[in-house]
């Protein structure tokens, strides 16, 4: 299967705050920023494994800076790395207010998608080629992503992640 690089999956989608996205305090409600995303990392899944794909986990989302009533909403996302059936999505989320020409990040964060053939089970995904330095520290960092994911989810014990235990422990040493 042929691999592909990130730029081919980069998708970018905007969204105008409108009054019935806030909440109370004309902030846009978080669930509504996570419905954004993850149908602009959806699209970016789709793109790289060119089959439907479906949303397995949300990494941590923080909030950095609140969007208000009236911004417009930027999210950016690109598909970090492969592994056999699925893929890593990054988001990068920015608010801009027009009128005053001010632009912040607001959020970032991963989701994952499986991907699916006709009948809805899972199938290989083409490998991703990263070309640049940013794009190889964040396909390295996945797979790190991947293992906190599967111990949280409770789909791999802590002893079997390798990459995570790099980090903290010297492995060379026995």
């Amino acid at each position: 299967m042929k691999g592909k690089s990130p730029k081919e999956s980069y998708t970018v989608m905007n969204e105008l705050v409108l009054p019935n996205d806030t909440n109370m305090i004309n902030n846009l409600m978080g669930g509504r920023l996570l419905h954004w995303m993850d149908i602009a990392a959806a699209i970016s899944a789709q793109k790289h494994c060119n089959r439907i794909v479906v949303t397995a986990s949300v990494d941590n989302v923080s909030f950095h800076h609140p969007i208000k009533l009236g911004d417009v909403v930027t999210i950016e996302a690109r598909v970090t790395r492969a592994f056999n059936t699925s893929v890593e999505v990054r988001m990068d989320v920015y608010a801009e207010n027009v009128p005053s020409g001010t632009k912040v990040k607001s959020n970032d964060a991963y989701y994952t998608f499986v991907a699916l053939d006709g009948d809805g089970a899972t199938v290989s995904v083409p490998p991703l080629i990263p070309e640049t330095p940013e794009e190889t520290e964040l396909f390295n960092g996945a797979l790190r992503r991947r293992q906190l994911r599967l111990i949280l989810g409770g789909k791999m014990k802590p002893d079997d992640a390798t990459e995570l235990k790099a980090l903290f422990f010297d492995t060379q040493k026995q």
